[in-house]
């Protein structure tokens, strides 16, 4: 059986959500495509103070690329908006693992049905006008909207959203515009039904490709199955031949990999580990929105404070973990202030033992420049910095 180490995992890890150190050519929007395949999912979030986090996840794997090519890719039906993680970006080729209706609660399905006249306004207004905003209807109670406080046809536009009556066309300044399923996906009615036995065994094999190497515990988080399920796809995929298991130096069980990784698996067990580039990670990039799984591999104790009151707050609003040579070394606070052409970084904090060098530095600078380029931020002011004088090394 092969045996890994844990840098080994860590590199295999990184190199599986493609944010090895490579040379890549120049992005494309079949590299967002690409990348997207690769991971499985893309999560969304709403946060703006630099980049949302989709476009900070694709930057942080593929560098400096046009964001509007993810908007393109789910207005050409090359992506399709669901539930999966959380509300993703997801292939259009793994639509069938997401079948229409899925992702509805039982309180969802018992309002639409409370509500009919509500929800044939809103299907006859998309049927004769085509892709449709929340904002298209206007609110008539008086009442002001919120997150806690939704209009009666914005909630009928989510919850057929969920039951797959209806899908995301294309966003505009990140809105939702919705539209029929039958329009925007039409081949959606004309695939082969997938039972949810198939669907999970899928979603366990696309957790092993995205992460590389995986305890058995990981896996649930990545696509939101419960333990009975993980379990019971396992055995599935096992009796297969599906999945193969390697040890790994101070696990006490098993881990799986996809056996089409085998070589890398080998390569990696020998000694040529992939090697991760100098990057900024979203809090909801894939590689560390298990903190769980992030604190056990990386020994990197994350938390988001956006929710935390600012005097409470340990390291900042909207912290980025820094990953470099196969390592989180830090995270830092940033904000781009778009008008100035200013990216401010207001704080960077350093593991304990983190040792700074000329070629940490090097690389941190190079770094911040290339996201605050592609930010059109292109002035980085380092504000705080835990080691004396990296602040100013690290600032324009």
């Amino acid at each position: 059986m092969i045996t890994l180490s844990l840098e080994a995992v860590r590199g295999l890890m990184i190199a599986a959500q493609g944010l090895t150190d490579q040379l890549r050519s120049v992005p494309t929007k079949k590299s967002v495509r690409d990348i997207i395949r690769q991971m499985h999912v893309l999560q969304i979030d709403t946060i703006s103070v630099i980049a949302r986090s989709p476009y900070l996840v694709l930057w942080s794997r593929l560098g400096s690329y046009e964001p509007r090519w993810l908007d393109d890719l789910l207005e050409q039906a090359a992506l399709f908006e669901g539930w999966s993680h959380a509300a993703c970006f997801l292939p259009i080729e793994d639509y069938p693992l997401y079948r229409p209706g899925t992702w509805i609660s039982d309180r969802a399905h018992q309002w639409l049905k409370d509500h009919t006249a509500v929800v044939e306004r809103v299907l006859d207004y998309i049927r004769a006008n085509g892709g449709t905003r929340s904002a298209d209807f206007e609110r008539t109670d008086g009442q002001k909207s919120g997150w806690f406080n939704w209009k009666e046809e914005k909630i009928a536009l989510e919850y057929l959203f969920f039951s797959g009556e209806l899908m995301v066309r294309k966003r505009h300044n990140f809105q939702r515009i919705y539209d029929l399923r039958e329009r925007v996906y039409p081949e959606a009615d004309t695939l082969p039904p997938l039972s949810i036995e198939q669907a999970h065994d899928q979603f366990v094999l696309n957790t092993i490709q995205a992460l590389g190497v995986t305890k058995p515990e990981w896996i649930g988080d990545y696509f939101r199955l419960g333990k009975k399920e993980v379990t019971a796809a396992i055995k599935r995929l096992e009796k297969q031949d599906r999945l193969m298991t390697i040890e790994v130096e101070g696990w006490k069980t098993p881990a799986y990999i996809d056996p089409a990784n085998r070589k890398q698996i080998e390569a990696a067990a020998k000694g040529k580990i992939p090697q991760s580039k100098t990057t900024f990670l979203s809090p909801f990039d894939p590689l560390v929105w298990d903190r769980r799984r992030a604190l056990e591999l990386f020994g990197f104790d994350y938390k988001i404070e956006i929710y935390t009151p600012e005097p409470k707050r340990k390291y900042g609003y909207f912290t980025l973990p820094i990953l470099y040579k196969n390592q989180l070394i830090g995270r830092l606070d940033p904000k781009a202030h778009r008008k100035e052409g200013l990216f401010e970084v207001k704080s960077l904090h350093l593991e304990p033992g983190v040792v700074v060098d000329d070629e940490m530095v090097a690389a941190l600078k190079q770094a911040l420049q290339d996201c605050a380029a592609w930010h059109q931020t292109p002035q980085v002011i380092v504000r705080q910095a835990a080691v004396p004088g990296l602040a100013e090394q690290l600032s324009d």
